[in-house]
């Protein structure tokens, strides 16, 4: 594979859930008992996010077929919408080459979910409601790459990251654009910035992958889109998920093929490995007591996949 198309899939990973690793006795995180969704790589199913459904299902985006997807406890995949085939055959999506679906959020029977094709016509955040067909809600700058997603149900805002341009978008939901931040924290060192993206308690949570940080700003009032950086050394940080109400993580490592607990003023511990069935895991949904991983094989090119396991109770 040549650099170029190797750094083009190691984008892509980037893209806003054996045997487990010990992890310290404070922490809370998996238990042995996964099982593992095998996906088809060919079909362009590489998962990049996730969010919870009814009945146990999760959706996700697949980065590579421009579609949302059901997938249900017993491995079933349900089409929810197909994003349309970028208009302009010359356009050139940032950083990666082809048509990106990537962050997505799920409001009741609303389905919010990024796109990017290098082309102003298509990149933005699209909507849809299941059985509908999907419409365009806002424009994003074609030469950026939309990738984390995160709802505040406070106010009804969406806030994306654009990875390419180091920046973060507010969305409303009738999708007035307009910029949250371009805060330094956010851009990239030289290939991909700010990637995830999370909300709780007032306050919007993302990663940098170059940089491998967590990061927080308050919301609204004095310091809003000014970040804090909260945890280090998290190298090739995708998209990660809270494992309590405080500031630990369980985050995707996506380019190390890791998932690490992390945050909270402790060192990162690692808890899921190649091992366990990681290939290129891409974010990290804890529900109910599981935890949901999936992981795209941008790189490995092998094995795209949805991890499932449990959260272990903290033995404080």
């Amino acid at each position: 594979m040549n650099q170029r198309i190797t750094r083009a899939l190691l984008a892509a990973a980037v893209l806003a859930s054996g045997a487990l690793l010990a992890a310290p006795a404070s922490a809370a995180p998996a238990t042995r008992g996964a099982t593992i969704v095998h996906l088809d790589l060919a079909a362009g199913q590489m998962p990049e996010n996730v969010v919870p459904d009814r009945g146990g299902s999760v959706d996700v985006t697949f980065a590579g077929a421009r579609q949302v997807a059901r997938l249900t406890p017993y491995g079933k995949v349900q089409v929810l919408a197909t994003l349309p085939a970028p208009a302009d055959p010359a356009a050139v999506t940032p950083l990666l080459g082809f048509p990106l679906t990537s962050g997505l959020v799920r409001d009741g029977h609303t389905f919010y979910v990024l796109y990017a094709t290098g082309s102003a016509r298509e990149t933005g955040v699209w909507t849809f409601s299941e059985g509908a067909a999907p419409r365009k809600l806002a424009d994003l700058p074609a030469d950026g790459l939309p990738n984390g997603l995160a709802l505040d149900d406070r106010t009804g805002t969406l806030y994306v990251t654009d990875s390419a341009r180091g920046a973060v978008y507010a969305v409303t939901t009738t999708g007035r654009v307009r910029v949250f931040s371009t805060d330094a924290a956010l851009a990239p060192a030289g290939f991909f910035g700010v990637n995830g993206a999370k909300i709780r308690g007032g306050h919007l949570y993302v990663s940098n992958l170059d940089r491998g940080t967590l990061l927080r700003t308050p919301l609204s009032g004095r310091g809003a889109g000014v970040f804090t950086t909260i945890a280090t050394g998290l190298t090739g940080i995708d998209d990660f998920a809270f494992t309590g109400p405080g500031e630990q993580v369980l985050a995707g490592l996506v380019t190390e093929n890791r998932v690490v607990l992390a945050g909270g003023g402790r060192p990162a511990t690692t808890v899921l490995t190649a091992a366990d069935g990681l290939s290129n895991p891409t974010a990290v949904l804890i529900h109910e007591g599981k935890v949901f991983v999936p992981s795209a094989a941008y790189t490995t090119q092998k094995d795209p996949n949805l991890l499932v396991t449990r959260l272990a109770r903290s033995r404080r």
